[in-house]
């Protein structure tokens, strides 16, 4: 059974020795969870080697461009190929035959080079695309590139004729190509004077087909490859990814803390209003940009408009998707406005006694920037770690049965060995690495914001144990010993608590990935009774998720007043919370969905400008040109979150600390609370107040 609070609270001289200031929490206390504070160290070192390995095989560029006939990465400079981006494949009738079915053939080890741009036919006579000049064929690669990849003209009558084989070391172009996501994708629609000119020359029969077109468009978008553009986005982003998953978000949060210190009262009402015309703006702006309104039926999603257009036709099916998908968002949103409405001046009166302490504990306005800089620190290194270790696979040639003979400059004759192709593979430990990686992220981010938190809690407790007196020392000495009592005492019981969220969080997602693969594979239960099991069992993993979250909030608290370990605080927080819960419940609840509204606002901001950001020249056009914004306005919207979660804190455990204390405090002395502050006191412990809040609105 836990004891009185009041053994813990203790009293300090100030700093001139002459008087005595209450509301700085002593105890005797001793490092608590010390077994969960190993393992979490040890998870770090494992971090930093799991990294380690990601730096060290990993290279970005794999992401985004392909690899040549010699396994090189295109634009990869240490290869001589710095500039030369573009993947494309020299002989078209390897390409024909990968696209057919039941083929051995296969589009990876079709002969393939990198270019600057990616080649036409001409209009009146024959173009050539020929191999990297090596061997006999002295010219230098800037040469090649300005001779437009062309030196048929330097060819012995052997190569000439294995050329006409299509066996190279040149090839003719017959098809225009057009670039998509920085490979030649072939348009199917040969051009009658090249082809003319080529049968003229004698050469090989040229398979004029859409299935030349298909093979590249299914490789183009196969979900690894996809999946790799998706990465890449990020790392091209990373303007966007600071300016609106960083400074925005603190910007606007810092402005929300400022707010609610001087405009407590309107604050609410204006959190709600905003919120609801930042859903209705988002919801625009989609059915302008799916074409439901207006002409603008242009979507960044699709990108610019490329000649087979058909590349990118599910993008304008997506963003009508998400349109509908906000439209139920809207209506959810202002129907949940209209419900709390009435219920919002319960939780004024709370927000003004958090108002009250924040502007009396002054560091705690400005405490939430040590928080942020560190997660700035540590997201920088764990999206360039999560880059690298996404393109972290090994280059290895394939192994292929068909028929790829192909001129060899070095050895001056056509070679069949070895001329398959290369690609990456993966072996089953970088999936493991990538996994843990994304738990190790998770885990970081809720410690860091488990830690902010018990800071905080540890500063309003002092106050509210001080009955609310002031002095020099109080507005920064409190958060200074709150900040110390965590790190010598608490970690261990912060990092457990943060553990139980992150494992918990990480059995919901892989159910729900699982279910996914289970509906694509047309798997899930067809009756009633299997469709409701399915639907209960997500309900009831997201109540124990939202359950033990706020019972962790609680248990930071007590961590924070009274010293114990995670699991004793977390009893103590709930007995309080049960023996309260007609006084606290409907306070607490309005307070959360009113906070909770206010991270929404941030992070729905942070999106918009990020979306924004995107859907300029500079994200849809040359070198930076991305493939979709959604990964980057996705991640910007999480960090948003993340940032105003830090922020929003203050306020957020302020209101709880007061609250639990209050109730530890009334049920010490017999109902009545002695060391609240008049306002608390005037708003929990007046019997019409409370009856209010308890019975609600008439």
């Amino acid at each position: 059974m836990r004891g009185p609070l009041g053994a813990v609270i203790g009293r300090y001289p100030s700093s001139d020795g002459s008087t005595q200031v209450g509301g700085i929490i002593r105890h005797n206390r001793k490092c608590r969870d010390v077994a969960v504070l190993v393992i979490f160290i040890a998870f770090w070192i494992a971090m930093i080697v799991n990294s380690s390995f990601g730096f060290n095989q990993g290279n970005p560029l794999r992401l985004i461009y392909g690899l040549d006939y010699k396994g090189n990465v295109c634009g990869d400079r240490h290869a001589g190929l710095r500039q030369l981006e573009l993947k494309y494949w020299l002989n078209p009738n390897q390409v024909y035959q990968s696209g057919l079915k039941d083929t051995q053939v296969k589009l990876a080890d079709a002969r393939s080079i990198c270019l600057l741009d990616c080649p036409i036919p001409s209009e009146d006579s024959l173009n050539w695309v020929c191999d990297y000049p090596e061997g006999s064929i002295r010219l230098s690669t800037d040469d090649w590139i300005d001779r437009n990849y062309d030196y048929f003209e330097f060819l012995d009558p052997e190569m000439r004729n294995s050329s006409l084989q299509l066996q190279g070391p040149c090839y003719p172009v017959i098809f225009p190509s057009v670039n998509v996501y920085w490979s030649c994708q072939f348009i199917a629609r040969a051009s009658n004077v090249s082809l003319k000119h080529w049968q003229q020359m004698g050469g090989v029969n040229i398979n004029d087909d859409i299935v030349i077109d298909k093979s590249i468009h299914k490789s183009i978008n196969s979900r690894s490859a996809v999946l790799k553009r998706y990465m890449a986005d990020i790392g091209k982003s990373w303007p966007v990814l600071i300016v609106c998953g960083g400074i925005l978000p603190l910007f606007l949060s810092v402005i929300w803390l400022l707010m609610i210190r001087h405009f407590v009262a309107a604050m609410p009402w204006i959190t709600v209003v905003l919120f609801n015309v930042l859903i209705v703006s988002v919801t625009m702006y989609y059915y302008l940009k799916a074409g439901w309104i207006g002409n603008d039926a242009i979507s960044p999603i699709i990108g610019e408009h490329d000649p087979y257009i058909h590349v990118f036709g599910r993008g304008l099916n997506h963003l009508r998707g998400v349109a509908v998908l906000m439209t139920f968002i809207m209506a959810v949103a202002i129907l949940t406005s209209i419900a709390i409405v009435r219920r919002i001046l319960m939780a004024t009166s709370v927000l003004k006694v958090a108002a009250k302490v924040i502007g009396e504990v002054q560091a705690l306005i400005i405490f939430p920037l040590l928080p942020y800089g560190i997660l700035a620190v540590f997201y920088m290194f764990w999206i360039s770690a999560a880059l690298h270790l996404f393109s972290s696979g090994e280059v290895v040639q394939n192994n292929c049965n068909s028929n790829c003979c192909a001129y060899d400059l070095m050895a001056k004759r056509v070679n069949c060995d070895r001329c398959c192709g290369y690609s990456i593979r993966y072996t089953p430990h970088i999936g493991y690495a990538i996994l843990f990686h994304l738990f190790g992220c998770y885990w970081a981010t809720q410690f860091f914001i488990a830690c902010s938190s018990t800071v905080i809690a540890g500063s309003v407790a002092s106050y509210y144990w001080a009955r609310g007196e002031t002095s020099p020392e109080i507005p920064f000495f409190s958060v200074l010993s709150s900040t110390k009592r965590l790190m010598r005492y608490s970690l261990g019981s912060v990092a457990l608590g943060s553990l139980i969220v992150s494992f918990v969080e990480s059995i919901r997602f892989l159910l729900e990935s699982i279910r996914r693969r289970l509906k694509i594979s047309s798997h899930t239960p067809d009756n009633w009774i299997g469709k409701a099991a399915s639907q209960s069992s997500q309900c009831f993993l997201r109540c124990i998720e939202w359950t033990i979250k706020s019972v962790n909030r609680n248990a930071y608290i007590m961590i924070a007043i009274t010293g114990k370990s995670f699991f004793t605080s977390s009893a103590i927080a709930t007995e309080l919370i049960m023996n309260n819960i007609l006084r606290i419940g409907r306070v607490n609840v309005i307070g959360d969905v009113i906070l909770f509204l206010g991270k929404l606002c941030v992070s729905l901001s942070s999106a918009v400008f990020a979306f924004l950001m995107l859907d300029t020249h500079r994200y849809r056009a040359a070198h930076n040109k991305i493939s979709s914004p959604l990964l980057p306005v996705v991640v910007c919207w999480a960090l948003g979150y993340i940032v105003a979660t830090l922020f929003f804190a203050v306020v957020e455990m302020s209101i709880d600390t007061i609250i639990l204390s209050f109730c530890q405090d009334s049920e010490e002395h017999q109902g009545t609370a002695q060391y609240a502050p008049p306002l608390l006191i005037e708003t929990l412990n007046d019997q019409n107040e409370t009856q209010r809040l308890t019975q609600g609105p008439q």
